[in-house]
């Protein structure tokens, strides 16, 4: 059985180990492939394992032996379902493996705001705090997060561990959510969008993109957030409107935007979320931990050798 992985420096760039995944057939991976170069290297393959490379309806009818599609991630927008399953092609993800690692990521976010340890770290390297006249000093308002209202805009895996923390901190936690009020924990009220926007001073966004979704925090929902607010986004980048985040940053009416993710990856230059000062980008890295990088390849592969058994797991 041909194995190929098209794309795999991101999920393992040299500090994991592909040895499992290589016991169950003939192993090729390539660190990166270009769209121009998918059906000449996946051309002989029955197995197809991809992160971010696109595996569309034209690519999947150049390859005849392909029998099974594995998404290195938990989002499966870069492979044509339809097509795939009219072929009879098993599509597999890996759900979950990243919660802990980009439910920390949002907090690392919201203290980074709060607290300004690098800005302080760097002033000391600078040697402010030795030449200072007092034993303290600071440049910026500090604000405790207990009593604050933490919003969350969807509670799936993510979002749920994200309101726990937040409660764990104090926060008074709010969410905008399909779930049933009656099924949620005590310490989530469920609320209108229209509310959640209003009165969160946090608010973090953990929805799929979808055509409702999109944009969803633009010019006009941006208008109803208080300017205080500070906006965490480690879903999806289109989920925001770039431009409205970044007018909205520059004229005062909203105190902080943090984001692991946007809506072009890696962005151009001209991005205006890069100028501004109170921005806070990191590169969509909130999935990479290594332990949630390991727990990737062991749920891909054991995806994987599920197929070969005749019981695929995980499939989309």
């Amino acid at each position: 059985m041909k194995i190929v992985v098209l794309d795999g420096f991101t999920a393992n760039p040299g500090d994991m180990s592909w040895k499992e995944l290589e016991a169950l057939g003939e192993l090729t991976v390539y660190d990166r492939t270009k769209a121009e170069e998918t059906v000449a290297r996946a051309a002989e393959a029955e197995i197809v394992l991809t992160n971010k490379v696109i595996i569309s309806r034209e690519v999947i009818s150049q390859l005849p032996r392909l029998k099974y599609i594995g998404v290195l991630a938990t989002g499966y927008n870069v492979v044509d379902i339809k097509a795939a399953h009219e072929r009879g092609i098993v599509v597999t993800n890996v759900p979950a493996y990243s919660t802990e690692s980009v439910a920390q990521m949002v907090f690392a976010h919201l203290l980074t705001v709060t607290n300004r340890t690098e800005h302080y770290a760097q002033e000391n390297r600078n040697d402010r705090w030795t030449k200072n006249p007092d034993f303290c000093y600071w440049d910026f308002p500090h604000h405790e997060l207990a009593g604050k209202t933490f919003g969350i805009v969807g509670l799936g895996n993510i979002g749920m561990r994200v309101a726990t923390i937040a409660n764990a901190f104090g926060m008074k936690v709010k969410a905008q959510t399909s779930k049933s009020a009656d099924t949620l924990p005590a310490f989530i009220q469920k609320v209108t969008m229209e509310e959640l926007l209003s009165t969160s001073d946090v608010l973090s966004l953990h929805c799929p993109l979808t055509d409702g979704t999109r944009h969803l925090i633009n010019r006009e929902t941006l208008r109803q957030m208080k300017p205080t607010a500070i906006l965490i986004n480690t879903g999806r980048g289109p989920l925001v409107d770039d431009h409205a985040i970044a007018d909205a940053l520059a004229e005062g009416r909203l105190a902080a935007f943090c984001a692991d993710v946007l809506t072009e990856e890696p962005p151009k230059a001209d991005n205006p979320l890069l100028k501004q000062p109170n921005a806070y980008m990191t590169p969509h890295i909130a999935w990479a931990s290594i332990e949630a990088r390991e727990r990737l390849i062991e749920v891909a592969t054991n995806n994987v050798r599920s197929f070969l058994n005749g019981q695929p797991q995980n499939m989309v």
